[in-house]
């Protein structure tokens, strides 16, 4: 942003620093790590919603993990995703909300990318009652974002909405079972304000919020 400065009797500019992503870099995650955690019947025994976190932060190992558990690519040769979507459309993008800032996951180079420099964590919440305050708290909210004008011509308004609702859904089940087999917290809502937290992304009036998904440590 450019602002006026009178200094001296003279008009000088100068640049001020926005609430972007400046001094926010793209992260590289490592590999994910396809050997480790429990069996799938553990995992779905184990399955439940949170909303008590502790406020530790996730090892970028477990971030990586968890990223592509969510929608990672397990099949390189064609992009196809851990989860479905309607029409492989893949209209679903995960934005990754934590103290540092907000960024957005990129499957295909396996990265999150940075979008804003500003916590929007306790944007994710509706009503601060004291469990939503805990579940505002976690150290990663995950942000699904229905893209659609990703989804392609055959598809009206209200296949829209049913689409990419089913696609997010079977995203926040992968997040859970993860999350089951290597003991963290995790807890959908939908219960948020998509349009003030919608505007704080600088999302388009294409995208649309669909769900927020905590996940932390159980505190």
């Amino acid at each position: 942003m450019l602002k006026k400065i009178l200094f001296c009797g003279a008009i000088i500019f100068c640049f001020v620093s926005s609430s972007f992503a400046q001094d926010l870099s793209t992260i590289k995650l490592p590999p994910p790590d396809l050997k480790g955690g429990k069996s799938l019947m553990q995992s779905l025994q184990e399955r439940k919603t949170s909303r008590l976190f502790s406020t530790q932060k996730l090892p970028i190992e477990v971030l990586s993990n968890l990223l592509w558990a969510a929608c990672g690519i397990n099949r390189p040769d064609s992009g196809k995703r851990t989860a479905p979507s309607a029409r492989n459309w893949q209209e679903i993008d995960v934005y990754v909300a934590m103290k540092e800032g907000l960024y957005l996951y990129n499957a295909k180079t396996h990265t999150i990318e940075p979008v804003l420099k500003r916590d929007l964590r306790k944007n994710t919440t509706t009503f601060l009652q004291p469990s939503r305050i805990q579940v505002a708290n976690a150290p990663v909210q995950l942000i699904y974002v229905a893209d659609y004008s990703k989804m392609g011509f055959g598809a009206d308004e209200e296949d829209k909405i049913i689409y990419s609702a089913a696609d997010a859904g079977t995203i926040a089940q992968n997040v859970y079972l993860y999350c089951a087999s290597e003991g963290l917290a995790t807890g959908v809502r939908g219960m948020v304000d998509k349009d003030a937290l919608a505007k704080e992304m600088k999302l388009s009036d294409k995208q649309k919020i669909v769900l927020v998904q905590a996940v932390g440590y159980p505190q």
